[in-house]
This record gives C-alpha cells, sequence and structure tokens, in this order.
C-alpha cells in the first residue's frame, strides 16, 4: 500500500506477516463455492440492516413504503460495494508499487501478495453481488477519482498504510452487523462474511505498518500524514452512498440527499463505528488538530 524506503526491520512485524500467512492458508474464502449465485432473492428482505440506510430516522424514511425501504437498502448497499471495488483497486496498485524488487522470500513480501489476490476475489466478488442486486454501477464523484488517481501515485508509508486502514474500519463495522441480520438477504450476509474474516488480517498487516513507518517519522512528516489521511477519510465517507440512488429507487434526490446529510441517526452511528479506529489514530499521532476537524467534519469524530 505504500512506497517504502526500507523494509520491515527485525521486530514483531516479520513474525506478524507469517502469523498473517498461517492464517491466511487456514481461513480464507472462495466466493464462487461460498455464495449460491443463482438463487432468487426474497422480496422482503433489505441489502443491509435499516439502521445502516442513510434516510433511518428521517422523515422521508417514514412516508416511504417497506418496498422503497427494501429497494433502497439494496442500492445503497450496491453503492458502497463499487466504492469499496474502486479503493481496492488503489490499494492493489499501492502494494505492487511497495513491493516492486523486494525480497520475495520474506513474510511481508508473500502477505503482501497474498493480500492483493484476497482483493482480487473480493472486488470480483462486489461485482458480482452488484450485478446480482441488479443496481447499476455507482461511481464516486468525478473530483474524488481525480483526487484518489494522485494520491495512489504518490502516496507512501503511513500516509498510504492509513488510508488503507480507514477505508477497512468503515466498511468492517457495517459489515459485521450485516453479516449476522436476518432480514438481509443471503447474499449480502455471505459477501459482507467473507470481507470481514479476510479484511481482519489486512487490517492488523496496515496497523502494524503504520506503526512501523512512523517510528522514523519527524514531527512535520506525521503532522502532514495525519492531515492527508483525515482528507482520504473524508471523500471516502462521502463517497460510500451515492446520492444517484435516492432517484434510481424513485425518491425526491433533493431531498433525500439533504435529509441523509442532517441526519443525527447517521452521524451517531458513523461515530460508534470509527471509535476504535480514532483511539489508534490517537495513540500513533495521527488525531492533530486540523485533522480532528476533517473528522468532526463527517461524522468520524
Amino acid at each position: 500500500m505504500t512506497t517504502m524506503s526500507t523494509p520491515i526491520g527485525d521486530g514483531a512485524e516479520p513474525e506478524l506477516a507469517r502469523r498473517l500467512l498461517e492464517s491466511s492458508a487456514v481461513l480464507s474464502y472462495e466466493p464462487n463455492e461460498e455464495i449460491d449465485w443463482d438463487a432468487p432473492l426474497p422480496a422482503g428482505e433489505y441489502g443491509c440492516p435499516p439502521e445502516w440506510c442513510t434516510l433511518y430516522g428521517t422523515p422521508l424514511w417514514d412516508e416511504m413504503t417497506e418496498e422503497q425501504r427494501v429497494r433502497l437498502t439494496r442500492h445503497e448497499f450496491a453503492s458502497t460495494m463499487c466504492t469499496g471495488i474502486w479503493f481496492e483497486m488503489i490499494l492493489q496498485q499501492m502494494i505492487l508499487r511497495d513491493q516492486y524488487a523486494k525480497d520475495p522470500t520474506a513474510a511481508e513480501f508473500q502477505f503482501a501478495l497474498t493480500e492483493i489476490a484476497d482483493e482480487c476475489r473480493h472486488s470480483l466478488m462486489f461485482a458480482r453481488t452488484v450485478e446480482k442486486l441488479g443496481a447499476p454501477a455507482y461511481y464516486p464523484t468525478k473530483g474524488a477519482i481525480r483526487l484518489a488517481r494522485f494520491f495512489k501515485s504518490l502516496a507512501k508509508g503511513e500516509a498510504a498504510y492509513g488510508a488503507g486502514l480507514v477505508a477497512e474500519e468503515v466498511l468492517d463495522v457495517l459489515q459485521r452487523d450485516q453479516m449476522s441480520d436476518p432480514n438481509v438477504l443471503q447474499i449480502c450476509r455471505t459477501t459482507a462474511r467473507v470481507h470481514v474474516a479476510e479484511e481482519s488480517r489486512h487490517m492488523k498487516f496496515a496497523r502494524a505498518e503504520v506503526r512501523e513507518h512512523l517510528s522514523r517519522a519527524s514531527a512535520g512528516r506525521r503532522r502532514h500524514h495525519a492531515t492527508l489521511i483525515a482528507i482520504v477519510a473524508h471523500i471516502i465517507v462521502t463517497n460510500l452512498v451515492s446520492d444517484e440512488v435516492y432517484a434510481t429507487v424513485g425518491l425526491d434526490a433533493k431531498r433525500a440527499a439533504a435529509e441523509a446529510r442532517a441526519n443525527p441517526h447517521r452521524a451517531s452511528l458513523m461515530r460508534s463505528s470509527c471509535a476504535g479506529l480514532m483511539e489508534f489514530l490517537g495513540e500513533v499521532g495521527l488525531l492533530t488538530r486540523p485533522a480532528i476537524a476533517i473528522y468532526r467534519h463527517v461524522n468520524m469524530l
């Protein structure tokens, strides 16, 4: 996920990489075997827990029919999966760039390639799930796509690993709720279960890399990258659910987007889901005043 100036040292990180490799060999999934792609979709089941819908708790939600609510959760989940594909493609490019010409016998190198394989499977799984739900391809905004193209080409060290960690942790809490909710479509629950199991290894690896890089970072670099990671987090969170989903399901898109952005329930849910991430960022010195202001703007803190 980064361009590293030096390889990981001889401390805990190589041992962690070896343990993660062992875990990958024991606990990995093949979506083509785990998911029944031909099974019909029961009419009344949600795409994500309704509490995670951007409009849950708003006046507009109260006005919607149950059929509209179900359809909206499916399209919001599809939008989140499309955003996931977008960011996983960014991560794969940064990982490959990081591992270029490194020691192939090292556990770090081998786990990095294992992670790329995981991300490829995840993206294909997300793509097939979106297709199965009958949703269109929801893209982030053009501005986000342009900024991400710049970021993925230049990000290194804790900035790259920290950005990856933000994306992974934000999705993790949602998907843990999703995989255990019996009112959610089985295909969405299984997609979440596969992703949660394999992403837990990626998050451990990313946290170790952030710590390792920051151990040799200057105070100025730490402050700069704290703000950069927060900006990336802002872009990810604001692009998780495209405003286009509202028009797709037949709602007044302008009103829906406004109520979603002002939704106190959504804000509270986002803050609680990011609590662990914020604790880690504070622990490693990446919660500076500018970063805190950005996280608060998108209700991550």
